[in-house]
C-alpha cells in the first residue's frame, strides 16, 4: 500500500458522502491506496453513511480531530499519508499531486491548497486571503506549515514525533504545532498548489468570520511560546498581518484614551494612517481577482487583525494545558 488517506469526522452528515465520493474517483490506481475514517463519537448518520462506501472505519468517543486523526495513522498501511476534512471535496488528481514531490527524498511533508466557488464578499475574502498566502509559499524551497486540510506526511516520520498533538481538541492549530515540531528539526516541507481540495465551510458573516480569527489568534499564541523564534519567522503569515495585528491593538488603546488627552488622539490617526498604507499590497493583489474585495479590503483586514490581536492577548496570559504536549510526548524525536 503505498498511500493511506485519513479524515476525522464529527456530525458530518452532511458533507461526508461528497468527500468519499471525492476520494474513490482519483486519477491513481484504487489499489495503491486506502480510505480511513475515524468517526470522532458522531451522533448523527455520518457512521451509517460511510458504511455505505468501501472504507476503513474506526470510532473512538469525541476527543477531537487530533485523536482522531492520530488514530488513524496508527491503523494505516501506506508508507504515506493524507489527511483531509470530511467538508471537503478533492480534485480527482488530488492524491497523485499530493504524493508526488515525495520524489524527493529529502520532502518528509506536502502542504496542498484549497479553493471555493464564489460566494458573499466574507467567503470571497477569505479565498483572497488565502491565495495571497499561497503565493508566498509557491515561491519558497521549503516552509513550515502543513494544514490538516490538504496535508502529507512519510508516516515513519509522523510515528516518531508522535503525530498531533492531543492536547489540542478542537480543529485549531494541532497542525501548525507539529509543523513547527517538524521544521525544528529543519525536515523539508514543500507547498504543491496543484493539490487541491474544495472546502464549504468559509464563515459566510463577519461575526463568524470575527470568532474564527480570535480562535486562532488566541491559539496560535499558545504554539508560538513554545516555538517563540516562529514569531517573527513562520513561512506561512505574510509580515503585514503581524504588523497590522501590533497596528490594531495600538489603534483601540488610543482609540480609549483619547478622549483623556489630545496626544492619544494624534496617535490614534498616525496607527489609521499606518495601517492603510500597510493594507495596500493586499489591495494590489485582490484588483488582480475581486474589485469589490479590493474596495472593502481596509475594513475587512481591521476586522481580521483586531479579532486575531485581541485572540493573541488573551492567549499570551492564559494556560490552556499546563504544558502544550504533556499527554502526547512520547517518541516526538526531540
Amino acid at each position: 500500500m503505498l498511500v493511506s488517506v485519513i479524515i476525522p469526522a464529527y456530525n458530518e452528515e452532511s458533507t461526508i458522502e461528497s468527500c468519499l465520493k471525492s476520494l474513490l474517483n482519483q486519477t491513481i490506481e484504487k489499489d495503491t491506496y486506502e480510505l480511513i475514517v475515524v468517526d470522532d463519537g458522531s451522533t448523527d448518520s455520518t457512521p451509517e453513511i460511510i458504511k455505505r462506501y468501501p472504507v476503513k472505519l474506526f470510532r473512538q468517543e469525541n476527543s477531537g480531530p487530533a485523536t482522531a486523526r492520530n488514530l488513524g495513522a496508527k491503523n494505516s498501511s501506506g508508507e504515506i499519508i493524507l489527511f483531509t476534512d470530511a467538508d471537503c471535496i478533492a480534485d480527482p488528481n488530488w492524491i497523485e499531486e499530493m504524493i508526488s514531490p515525495f520524489i524527493d527524498e529529502e520532502v518528509i511533508a506536502v502542504k496542498g491548497a484549497y479553493k471555493r466557488g464564489k460566494g458573499n464578499l466574507i467567503m470571497r475574502f477569505v479565498q483572497i486571503e488565502f491565495e495571497e498566502r499561497y503565493e508566498i509559499l509557491s515561491k519558497l524551497n521549503s516552509i513550515d506549515m502543513i494544514d490538516t486540510y490538504s496535508a502529507a506526511f512519510r508516516r515513519n516520520i509522523f510515528m516518531e514525533y508522535g503525530g498531533f498533538d492531543t492536547n489540542f481538541t478542537k480543529a485549531n492549530n494541532e497542525d501548525t504545532e507539529l509543523s513547527y515540531r517538524l521544521s525544528k528539526k529543519e525536515y523539508r516541507m514543500v507547498f504543491n498548489p496543484k493539490a487541491k481540495v474544495y472546502h464549504t465551510g468559509h464563515p459566510n458573516t463577519i461575526f463568524k468570520y470575527f470568532k474564527l480569527k480570535l480562535r486562532r489568534g488566541f491559539w496560535r499564541v499558545i504554539v508560538y511560546k513554545r516555538f517563540p523564534d516562529k514569531i517573527l519567522t513562520d513561512t506561512y503569515t505574510p509580515k503585514t498581518l503581524k504588523f497590522q495585528v501590533l497596528i490594531s491593538l495600538l489603534l483601540l488603546g488610543t482609540s480609549v484614551l483619547g478622549s483623556l488627552h489630545s496626544l492619544f488622539f494624534y496617535a490614534f490617526l498616525s496607527f489609521l494612517f499606518l495601517f492603510l498604507i500597510s493594507s495596500i499590497p493586499f489591495i494590489r493583489f485582490s484588483l488582480r481577482k475581486d474589485t469589490s474585495i479590493a474596495l472593502l479590503a481596509p475594513f475587512f483586514l481591521m476586522i481580521r487583525a483586531t479579532a486575531i490581536g485581541l485572540g493573541s492577548v488573551y492567549g499570551f496570559v492564559s494556560n490552556p494545558f499546563t504544558s502544550i504536549g504533556t499527554r502526547n510526548t512520547k517518541n516526538r524525536g526531540q
